[in-house]
C-alpha cells in the first residue's frame, strides 16, 4: 500500500494553529492563549482559534478512502475571552459532527474522534457560531488517512464517531498505539468481574494478511485478555436512534492446543455461534482477529455485547476469551453524528439567522430614510403654503408707474425667501 508513512502504514497532518485553510470566507480567526500556564496539559491545549464567523478548514488527502480525524478542545479561560461561552456546530465534508457544542460539559480537554470514508481528495472542516453573539474554537486538528484494512471494503459506508476503546489489560497510552489511541482498562464495562479472569502474554503476537494488523489493534491489546465462563461487557452512554459499530478483538493466548477453544458472541441475539479463534487464524495460536457487530442503541442508553461458553466448550479448555472492544457511533440516515437535522439545513438555519442579523439594520436604516424624507416634504409644503399665502388675492386698478414698483417689490420678496 502506497503511502506517506510507510513505516507506520498511513499518512498523517496535525493542525495547531493552522496549516491549510480555505480563505474563501472574509474572516481571519484570531489566537488565544491561556492567561496561565495549565501544568500537566500538552503544549496544545494552551492554545485555540477563535472563529467569530464560519470558518473551513481544507486538507488535501493522498487517496479517497478511510480516515481518521481527532478534534481536540479545551475549555479555558483568558482576559480577552471565555471559552466556556462559545457555541458551534462543526461540519466534516456534508456531515454534521457537532450541534451547539461548548467545547465539553468536563473539566480538562475533550478528544472527539472520528472514522470517516470519504470518496473526495479533501477533507473540509467548517466551523460555524450557533448564534451572532456566540463563536467557535478548536485547540488542535487530526486528520489520519488510516491503513486499508482497518475499515473492510464491505464496511466502507460507516462513518463513525469513536466512543470507547476498552481492552482486558492496564491502560494503553497513545505511545503504545500506532494509530495514537486510548485503551482504557475494562473493569468499569462488566457488571460483574466474578467468573472471569486475566492472563497476560509475553510471546509475539502473531498479525497476519486478512487479520487484525497492528493498526487494527497494538500488542497491548491482543496480549492481555479476559477468560471468561460467561460476561456481560455493557457499554454506557450511547445514544437512542443511533446505531453503533462494536468492534471485539481477540486473540488466543490462553489455549495450551489448537482446537480446544469455542465460544458464542451475542448481541442481544446470538451473533456467532461456535466461533472458533483456530479456524479462523489458520490455526495458529497468539494471533489476532476481530469480529465487527452493528448495534441498535435503544432508550436504555446502554449496548449490550455477551461472550460465553458454547455446546462445544470442553471442561478441561478455556470457555471464551476477549482482548478488547472498540465502539463507535454511526452516522445516523440524515448524515449527522449529533442530531436530526442534515448540514444542509444546518446551513440554512445559520444563513436565516446570518440574514436576519443583516436585514435588521437595513430596515433600520429605511425607516430613517423615510423619515427624513416625510420631514423634508413636511417643509416644503409649509414653504408652499406660505409662499402662496403671501400672493395678493384681488387685483386694483393702478398705474403703470406704482405696478412697476409694486411687481419689483415682490419679486425681491419671492427672491429672496427661496434663497432663505
Amino acid at each position: 500500500m502506497e503511502t506517506l508513512l510507510t513505516t507506520l502504514g498511513f499518512s498523517f497532518f496535525f493542525l495547531y494553529f493552522l496549516v491549510s485553510c480555505d480563505l474563501s470566507l472574509s474572516f481571519s480567526p484570531f489566537s488565544l492563549c491561556a492567561g496561565t500556564l495549565l501544568p500537566g496539559l500538552p503544549q496544545i491545549y494552551h492554545t485555540a482559534r477563535v472563529f467569530k464567523a464560519p470558518f473551513k478548514y481544507v486538507f488535501d488527502v493522498k487517496d479517497p478512502g478511510t480516515h481518521m480525524l481527532r478534534l481536540h478542545f479545551h475549555r479555558f479561560s483568558s482576559p480577552q475571552l471565555n471559552l466556556a461561552d462559545s457555541k458551534f456546530h462543526v461540519l466534516v465534508n456534508g456531515l454534521v459532527a457537532l450541534t451547539n457544542f461548548s467545547g465539553g460539559r468536563s473539566v480538562g480537554p475533550k478528544v472527539i474522534e472520528y472514522l470517516l470514508w470519504f470518496n473526495s481528495e479533501k477533507v473540509e472542516i467548517t466551523f460555524l457560531p450557533a448564534e451572532k453573539s456566540k463563536f467557535a474554537f478548536v485547540s488542535a486538528i487530526e486528520v489520519i488517512s488510516a491503513p486499508k484494512d482497518l475499515i473492510l471494503e464491505t464496511a466502507q459506508s460507516v462513518n463513525g464517531d469513536k466512543v470507547k476503546n476498552f481492552e482486558g489489560g492496564p491502560k494503553v497510552t497513545p505511545f503504545n498505539d500506532s494509530l495514537w489511541r486510548t485503551w482504557l482498562p475494562d473493569d468499569d464495562y462488566f457488571r460483574s468481574k466474578e467468573g472471569s479472569n486475566r492472563v497476560y502474554f509475553s510471546g509475539r503476537i502473531k498479525y497476519q494478511d486478512g487479520g487484525a494488523s497492528r493498526e487494527v489493534g497494538p500488542d497491548n491489546v491482543y496480549n492481555s485478555a479476559r477468560l471468561i465462563e460467561s460476561k456481560n461487557a455493557s457499554i454506557p452512554n450511547v445514544i437512542e436512534g443511533y446505531q453503533y459499530l462494536v468492534r471485539l478483538h481477540f486473540c488466543d493466548i490462553a489455549s495450551i492446543s489448537l482446537g480446544l477453544l469455542f465460544f458464542n458472541v451475542y448481541d442481544g441475539h446470538l451473533a456467532y455461534k461456535d466461533l472458533d479463534p483456530s479456524a479462523v487464524t489458520n490455526y495458529l495460536l497468539a494471533s489476532s482477529f476481530y469480529v465487527d457487530l452493528v448495534v441498535d442503541a435503544d432508550h436504555s442508553g446502554i449496548v449490550n455485547v455477551t461472550v460465553g461458553p458454547s455446546n462445544k466448550s470442553m471442561a478441561y479448555a478455556v470457555d471464551a476469551i476477549l482482548n478488547g472492544v472498540e465502539i463507535m457511533k454511526m452516522s445516523n440516515w440524515m448524515g449527522s453524528f449529533d442530531g436530526t437535522l442534515p448540514a444542509e439545513s444546518v446551513l440554512k438555519c445559520l444563513t436565516r439567522k446570518r440574514r436576519v442579523g443583516f436585514l435588521l439594520p437595513l430596515i433600520a436604516l429605511v425607516c430613517l430614510l423615510l423619515s427624513l424624507s416625510a420631514i423634508i416634504r413636511r417643509r416644503k409644503e409649509k414653504v408652499e403654503s406660505v409662499l402662496r399665502s403671501k400672493l395678493p388675492m384681488e387685483v386694483h386698478e393702478i398705474s403703470p408707474k406704482q405696478g412697476k414698483q409694486q411687481l419689483s417689490s415682490i419679486n425681491t420678496w419671492l427672491w429672496v425667501h427661496w434663497v432663505l
